[in-house]
């Protein structure tokens, strides 16, 4: 599945239609593709996702109990910055998905051993 990150805040009292409309405008998506769009409100103290199924949209909002979403993702020139699930994991814990080190996603098996 594609992830997708907004690096700018939005207004959070959009919803679906008005978080799919940011999804077409701003983001360059169609928001039916299957893809997870995650969205920050202006003062980063919560986040939304918003993912298409084939049969609806579901809607999911964090809010954090204190403090703010402290490394919100950043993109050289574009409006998105796709995410893997691990830093997407990482980045709904209020860490720094940029600093997550893991293994390649994939990698050519060895045949010898």
């Amino acid at each position: 599945m594609r992830i997708w990150v907004a690096v700018e805040p939005v207004d959070f009292r959009k919803g679906i239609d008005g978080l799919a409309g940011l999804c077409r405008q701003q983001l360059q998506a169609d928001p039916m593709d299957g893809a997870l769009f995650v969205f920050c409100s202006r003062n980063r103290r919560a986040l939304k996702c918003l993912v298409y199924d084939s049969q609806g949209y579901w809607l999911c909002q964090k809010r954090l109990s204190s403090g703010r979403f402290a490394a919100w993702p950043r993109s050289e020139g574009g409006a998105r910055q796709a995410l893997s699930a691990h830093q997407l994991l990482t980045l709904l814990w209020n860490g720094d998905p940029s600093r997550t080190d893991t293994a390649p996603v994939w990698r050519p098996v060895n045949g010898s051993g």
